[in-house]
């Protein structure tokens, strides 16, 4: 169960365009060191969204799911780490890829599927979960300090 921390913002977005460009908007917030947990079903757009805040946050590469890498570092203003969990058994298998040196290092890291990382997430952690609305349109809840309970 999500116990909800400090609700910062809901957001609509009509088009994967939209989502991108909110990425960037987040991208603004961030600082070396920040985390941005991302939770959603398949299709529901946390690449979408990752890709806006690597752009804001400098990274001129294509940012591209890293599902069979695990985890992808891009450079850009601060090293951008882009994880996805969601070939993992949960916390055990992340520690061990070095996942929590990584969290815990000079970048920013933003985390799809996050919440097969329980115990992985920090509570200061952003936490973004968006839900398909229709096809083509996708809520966007932001919070700080979202935990599992």
């Amino acid at each position: 169960m999500i116990r909800r921390g400090n609700s910062l913002a809901d957001s609509i977005s009509s088009s994967p365009e939209e989502t991108i460009a909110l990425g960037e908007g987040i991208a603004a917030l961030l600082q070396r060191g920040s985390i941005v947990a991302l939770r959603g079903g398949l299709g529901a757009g946390k690449t979408c969204l990752t890709k806006g805040i690597a752009r804001g946050l400098g990274v001129s590469e294509e940012v591209t799911s890293p599902t069979y890498t695990i985890i992808s570092e891009y450079q850009g203003k601060v090293p951008f780490y882009h994880i996805d969990a969601y070939r993992l058994q949960g916390d055990d298998d992340f520690i061990a890829l070095g996942g929590e040196e990584v969290l815990y290092g000079a970048g920013v890291s933003v985390i799809e599927w996050s919440e097969r990382l329980p115990h992985s997430i920090p509570e200061h952690a952003l936490v973004i979960e968006i839900e398909i609305i229709e096809q083509d349109r996708r809520k966007i809840h932001i919070a700080q300090g979202a935990v599992e309970e």
